[in-house]
């Protein structure tokens, strides 16, 4: 999920939780990876509940900014391929979800 307004980078792993639970209304603890955007756009923090306790990955580009979606309130899924497009600074945008279809028969 990308939480789609920028946040205040200076907030750690506590405070994006509680953004996660009292403003987007999830579950942090429940195995969501939720992404933050700096206001310049060239930095992002994942949060993510492992199954032990809560990690904060940080990742600034040198070069350019991340694509984001259009600034709104609450959040926006994304498959994992636009997950991975993100992380390495790429036009997520341009990769279309994949549907996955239940299977007809039993092999």
């Amino acid at each position: 999920m990308i939480a789609t307004r920028p946040v205040d980078f200076r907030c750690g792993h506590n405070a994006l939780a509680m953004m996660v639970q009292t403003e987007l209304r999830l579950d942090p603890h429940s195995g969501i990876t939720v992404i933050f955007r700096s206001k310049r756009g060239d930095r992002l923090k994942i949060l993510l509940w492992d199954g032990s306790g809560l990690v904060l990955i940080y990742k600034l580009l040198e070069a350019h900014s991340f694509v984001w979606p259009k600034v709104r309130d609450g959040v926006m899924p994304l498959s994992r391929a636009q997950y991975e497009a993100l992380f390495e600074g790429l036009d997520w945008q341009k990769i279309a979800p994949r549907k996955v279809l239940a299977p007809t028969a039993a092999g």
